[in-house]
């Protein structure tokens, strides 16, 4: 992935969670101020000091303003190559805003991303004095997201951080239990349409292999806290595919009929996903369960009362098919 791609990304993230990502960062800001009333991204470019310089196009300038009216510009940096990072245009940059916008308290921040172990550190700060005379001084707040423990944020609810575990440092082992982690807080904690785009993140940056796609989907139906996580991922794929299969229809000359195969088909393919769910619950949590119930089962067509028995497979504590299904 290009370094461009890689900010786009991550600039992104923030630009959707401004708030949680402030209070997993820099708690003291809403401890110090109170809440945030309002939020604003200064996104113009600073100025060169030459026509000849390069953009700085790798910050992430988010202004905040708090109960008690105090303002503050927090200036991002992301990095996912330490070799690139260089603190004197992080400083230049810190200044220019600090120009821009007095009334602010400038926080200049970097988090790098990239999930290795490093022999040489970054410069943290630069610093001119003369015997007891200060004349330069400037740092940063640091995060190196490898540092992090992920099994130590699996129950944190805040989706930036569900979204970065598989960036944090965990045994290769245990790589199908942190995606598993980040799937199911992002599931819980965002909207369907913010989880379908950062599924796509986290499936980027974890790189996750088709095979591993298949192991980690049966991690999720494993564990009961993930089946309606389970539920959605498989209606998801299915609806998908039969919009494919309409666009093609479409392309055929087939719009209308297509349509109105597709929503009956659609309809039809929920309500067998949720029976085959059902099932697979009560299997992984009962072992092999009768083939009357199994029948019983696949002869409701009802959605409200399978989605009703898929809970209820995943609350009772055994399994008796009268008093299951009524």
């Amino acid at each position: 992935m290009t370094k461009q791609s890689h900010d786009h990304n991550f600039k992104n993230l923030f630009l959707d969670f401004p708030k949680e990502t402030l209070e997993w960062f820099f708690p003291q800001a809403q401890q110090n101020w109170g809440k945030v009333r309002k939020v604003e991204f200064i996104r113009q470019e600073p100025k060169k000091r030459k026509l000849s310089d390069s953009s700085l196009a790798l910050d992430m300038p988010i202004l905040f303003f708090f109960e008690n009216q105090q303002l503050l510009l927090w200036l991002v940096e992301f990095q996912e190559d330490k070799a690139k990072f260089s603190i004197y245009k992080l400083l230049r940059y810190t200044t220019d805003l600090m120009e821009a916008h007095p009334q602010a308290l400038v926080i200049p921040t970097v988090l790098f991303t990239d999930r290795t172990k490093w022999r040489k550190d970054v410069v943290r700060k630069l610093e001119t004095r003369l015997n007891d005379r200060l004349f330069f001084h400037f740092e940063y707040i640091y995060f190196k997201l490898f540092d992090f423990n992920s099994s130590d944020y699996y129950y944190i609810n805040n989706p930036v951080v569900k979204i970065l575990l598989p960036k944090m440092n965990y045994k290769e082992d245990k790589r199908i239990e942190v995606i598993r982690h980040a799937y199911s807080g992002l599931f819980q904690l965002a909207s369907r349409m913010l989880f379908d785009k950062y599924v796509d993140f986290i499936d980027v940056y974890a790189q996750i292999s088709e095979q591993e796609q298949k192991s980690l989907y049966y991690e999720i139906i494993q564990h009961k806290e993930t089946a309606m996580l389970a539920q959605y991922i498989r209606d998801k794929g299915m609806q998908q595919g039969m919009q494919q299969g309409m666009q093609q229809g479409m392309q055929q000359g087939m719009r209308q009929g297509m349509q109105q195969g597709m929503q009956q088909g659609m309809q039809q393919g929920i309500i067998q996903s949720t029976k085959e769910n059902i099932i697979e619950v009560l299997e992984l949590r009962f072992g092999k369960i009768s083939t009357e119930i199994i029948d019983k089962i696949n002869q409701i067509n009802d959605p409200a009362k399978l989605k009703e028995l898929l809970r209820k497979g995943i609350q009772i504590k055994e399994i008796d098919s009268f008093r299951f299904i009524r």
